[in-house]
């Protein structure tokens, strides 16, 4: 009755809510409408190529990128539909993070759920990053947007165990293999979905086992629950194995390529070019041309990054390799280079993680329609680096305690759906740097507003336990349990 009560009182005001959000919203991008244009970048080019090749058939399509995002531009056709739709899907982004939001906060009272879920969808709407990358000709919005799309549901079975569905894995299914096939980084997310939901979806008398009878009463949880679950990653996996596993068979069938792109040896480069020179000598033509480019790089831009994508038509040359020969031996000699330097590879790898949490945002100062307020807009993206910043720190720190420090665990109490986040935001950063080691930084901007949310909950929660100890509380709570 008191559920029942307190929806019916409480109800219109959070759909009032939820509208003034959507609004807010609105608003804001009628203004970068007005004020903005549709920026295009390096990698936007290639985006529309593919798009063209795609509205001619799939017969010509070079495959140099997975087909989500040329898709979308052959969907919506000039760059201004391209930025409306995108524009579009950061409103629905901002109410699905009130939802979460509204999910996170399942143990506040009604008030602070009301005002978390304000604060969860407010603080992406006004984040400038995501605001720029839905005029940016990127993959950016779009990856978000299913990434996001199928968080919640996840997120919506955690908290609804009786409404578990094989319908709602499916559509969770669907969500996540559309994110990796705009953004292939995201490649593990059906998969790991399917995984994560031994441990985060289960009913209260599971989760009560885990408390009360220790570890062996844990493992037979788990063991009933690998029993019970295999409909939930069936369905997940299935819409995986269509749309990736028919994409990846695309590959081989045109190509003769296994793997989601055809450009896997310019992206393992990213993280073996800074070591390159320690090929063999039966590889010197290759070598030292990439050298040359790479050394050109460095000496312009102070980094070696991107070196690989101005010298391939030489590499091609010296090597008499076709562009898609040329990726699969620079596979072959990446994997071989890592094999032989597992040192500095690893170096790379804790560079690239590293930077994965920079928050830079990708905006243009030509693009403003009046230039008097971009000093203004500077200023902001300045002081919301640092903020963003500083907020993925506070991720990593508090995460960490959480890991690792059972007293500071037991004391905040963080609900399911926050391991659930968190865990899925920890996995993208260690796989992304496996990957590739470019625009590491820009790896997370889809994540980036769940990390905030993340940030919030903590936030409010230590707030709510000021003036506590975490190691009193645990005392008090293990002399509980003893008494």
């Amino acid at each position: 009755m008191r559920e029942v009560a307190l929806s019916a009182s409480f109800s219109r005001r959070v759909w009032a809510v939820f509208i003034s959000l959507a609004g807010l919203a609105l608003v804001i991008r009628l203004a970068l409408l007005v004020g903005y244009q549709p920026v295009a970048y390096s990698d936007t080019a290639s985006y529309r190529r593919l798009a063209e090749q795609l509205s001619r058939g799939w017969v010509e399509y070079d495959a140099s990128r997975t087909p989500g995002y040329p898709i979308f531009l052959a969907l919506t056709g000039t760059n201004e539909r391209a930025w409306l739709a995108q524009m579009s899907l950061g409103i629905l982004l901002t109410l699905l993070f009130f939802y979460l939001g509204w999910e996170l906060a399942v143990g506040f009272s009604a008030e602070k759920r009301l005002t978390f879920a304000a604060l969860a969808s407010l603080a992406h709407t006004l984040n400038l990053g995501q605001l720029f990358f839905e005029s940016a000709l990127l993959t950016e919005t779009l990856a978000t947007f299913w990434l996001v799309l199928a968080l919640a549901g996840f997120a919506w079975g955690i908290t609804h165990a009786d409404r578990r569905s094989v319908w709602l894995c499916l559509g969770i299914g669907l969500a996540s293999s559309l994110a990796a096939i705009v953004r292939p980084l995201f490649v593990f997310l059906p998969f790991g979905l399917a995984a994560l939901t031994v441990l985060f979806w289960r009913t209260p008398d599971e989760a009560g086992s885990q408390s009360a009878g220790g570890k062996n009463r844990l493992l037979c949880a788990i063991l009933a629950r690998l029993k019970t679950a295999a409909r939930w990653w069936t369905a997940i996996c299935l819409p995986a194995v269509v749309i990736l596993g028919g994409w990846v068979g695309f590959l081989r069938h045109q190509y003769g390529v296994w793997g989601l792109s055809v450009m896997t040896g310019y992206h393992l480069i990213q993280n073996t070019g800074t070591f390159f020179e320690y090929l063999p000598d039966e590889y010197a033509p290759l070598r030292d041309t990439y050298l040359k480019y790479r050394d050109a790089q460095v000496a312009e831009h102070g980094t070696p990054t991107n070196a690989i994508w101005d010298a391939i038509p030489e590499m091609q040359e010296v090597s008499g390799q076709s562009f898609i020969g040329l990726s699969q031996l620079l596979t072959k000699l990446s994997l071989q280079l890592m094999w032989e330097h597992p040192d500095l590879y690893l170096q790379n790898i804790v560079k690239g993680w590293w930077l994965f949490w920079r928050a830079p945002v990708y905006w243009s100062p030509e693009a403003f329609r009046w230039q008097q307020g971009v000093f203004l807009v500077k200023g902001l993206i300045l002081g919301q680096r640092a903020a963003l910043f500083a907020c993925n720190l506070f991720f990593l720190a508090a995460t960490a305690l959480f890991a690792f420090w059972k007293p500071f665990r037991r004391w905040l109490q963080p609900p399911m759906t926050f391991g659930f986040l968190a865990s899925v935001i920890w996995f993208t950063s260690l796989i992304q740097t496996f990957l590739d080691h470019g625009d590491n930084a820009r790896f997370l901007a889809p994540l980036q507003s769940v990390v905030v949310l993340c940030v919030l909950w903590i936030v409010l929660k230590l707030v709510a336990r000021r003036g506590q100890s975490p190691i009193r509380a645990e005392s008090e709570l293990s002399g509980g349990l003893a008494d």
